[in-house]
């Protein structure tokens, strides 16, 4: 009869039959009267005893089986899913998968040890600066007394940069004992290369950021410079009579004989009477742009410096008069026709200066003198029509009640071309399209045209080179294109 084979929890596993052995698992287990049952039997414990130990791992692990790796000389156990460490941790030069939170991770290639939070890796340390260490270490450091002096020193690659201390001592010169770049311990945070009096590094390791108190500048002590709480100089500094730099270039305050104290600034050279007023410019160069002399204010140099500027601008400026140069904007022009001001306008009003409008249109009700040219080809007049139509379209009367004109058809009399951009237009408030009566317009043709050709009325508003009892015109360029197309024609209508 076989043998039926459970797990610790009940859970079935096998069967073995009389007689045979079962492989399922990495033991063996034997049915009822086996031949030779004691080799596989006595291996079985042997396994059990050595832990399965091989480099690597059985090939048909159980939840809960133990192997030891002799590659790696540690205990592992199979989870269901892979064989983990059962102490210390994974070995790998990548992430391993698969552990659970709290397991550890050695990353043998850059020898670093890592915790599983349960979705990422978090670095336990050594924090990786370099070779060297790098981190804050307590250490003691023997003073020149002879005595023990307890102090955390920051160190990034095996290099001090600064120590903490709770008293302040001179380092004994002994060997282990020095800290490279110390020699003084102040109390509290002393950086590397910090040694004089003054607190000053003599290398270019320095504090970065925002102090908030200071106890000396450049070894000037606080209570040496003018502070903003300070009512006035005079109660720090005695300045009544002036002050000069150079020799040359003085400020004083002047209260002689008059009500309210002015303050005065003086060229005492002798040798000139003027001030310079200087700033950089965008490029960081000094510039010179004020000169102030006993005849006034001038600019530094000619037709180069602005007075105010188009967002800071002077209210008024006042003069007797101007003289010379170009304003660029005025509210009004003298007329001396009419002896008055008068103001510039874009309309057609009366008593105004007329000027171009946004779209460079000149407005007035009469224009009195003679036109030398026009911008345009064509003499055009307006007729009204049931639609707008194509420019070029070829144009005829039309016996219709609402509208003048309509798309010439073949033996149709044409009276006009619908013009673009006349050169003069007739009846320009009149409704209606401008045509084209005279000049040189574009015109709807269709077929191909040969320069000179002589068009006439086709179909729908288009001329063609075949002969019809109505000219249009002749045209002035060769166009090959048998399809509809504009043509510039000049007009024999």
């Amino acid at each position: 009869m076989a043998y039926q084979i459970d797990k610790f929890n009940k859970e079935f596993l096998t069967s073995v039959e009389d007689g045979t052995i079962d492989q399922t698992t990495d033991l063996t287990f034997i049915g009822k009267n086996y031949a030779g049952y004691g080799e596989f039997h006595n291996e079985n414990f042997l396994f059990l005893l050595e832990n399965f130990a091989s480099a690597t791992g059985p090939t048909k692990p159980i939840t809960g089986q133990i192997w030891f790796d002799t590659a790696t000389s540690k205990l592992k156990f199979y989870d269901g899913a892979k064989w983990r460490t059962t102490g210390g941790a994974e070995v790998t030069t990548s992430q391993p998968a698969g552990l659970a939170t709290g397991d550890l991770w050695w990353d043998s290639s850059n020898d670093q040890l890592y915790v599983f939070n349960g979705s990422n890796y978090i670095l336990i340390g050594p924090q990786d600066a370099g070779d060297g260490i790098t981190q804050l270490v307590s250490q003691i450091v023997v003073d020149q007394g002879d005595n023990n002096r307890s102090v955390i020193v920051s160190y990034v690659n095996d290099i001090p940069v600064y120590v903490i201390s709770p008293e302040e001592f001179a380092i004994k010169d002994i060997e282990g004992n020095r800290l490279d770049g110390f020699t003084i311990i102040r109390r509290g945070l002393t950086l590397r290369d910090t040694e004089n009096d003054e607190g000053e590094t003599t290398s270019t390791f320095r504090f970065y950021g925002t102090a908030t108190n200071a106890v000396s500048l450049e070894g000037f002590k606080a209570s040496d410079f003018v502070k903003t709480t300070d009512t006035s100089f005079n109660t720090a500094i005695d300045f009544t009579d002036g002050i000069t730099v150079g020799n040359v270039f003085k400020m004083e305050v002047d209260s002689s004989g008059i009500t309210s104290p002015r303050g005065i600034l003086i060229n005492t050279s002798g040798a000139s009477n003027e001030i310079h007023f200087k700033t950089l410019d965008s490029s960081s160069v000094e510039t010179h742009s004020i000169t102030i002399n006993s005849t006034g204010l001038l600019p530094a140099d000619n037709n180069t410096f602005d007075l105010g500027s188009s967002t800071l601008k002077f209210r008024n400026i006042y003069a007797d008069s101007i003289v010379g140069g170009t304003a660029a904007n005025s509210e009004s022009l003298f007329v001396s026709d009419f002896g008055n001001n008068r103001v510039a306008r874009t309309t057609a009003t009366a008593g105004t200066i007329a000027v171009r409008d946004a779209n460079n249109t000149l407005f007035a009700n009469i224009f009195n003198g003679t036109a030398t040219a026009a911008r345009y080809a064509d003499l055009a007049e307006k007729y009204t029509v049931e639609q707008d139509h194509l420019v070029g379209t070829v144009m005829t009367v039309c016996d219709h009640p609402d509208h003048e004109t309509c798309p010439c058809g073949t033996n149709d009399l044409a009276i006009g071309v619908v013009s673009e951009k006349p050169a003069y237009l007739m009846n320009s408030e009149a409704d209606g399209q401008a045509l084209a009566l005279k000049g040189r317009v574009p015109v709807r043709i269709v077929g191909a045209v040969r320069k000179g050709q002589k068009v006439y009325t086709y179909e729908n508003g288009t001329a063609s080179t075949i002969r019809t009892d109505c000219l249009v015109g002749v045209a002035l360029e060769t166009n090959k294109n048998t399809s509809e197309k504009l043509v510039e024609c000049v007009l024999k209508i």
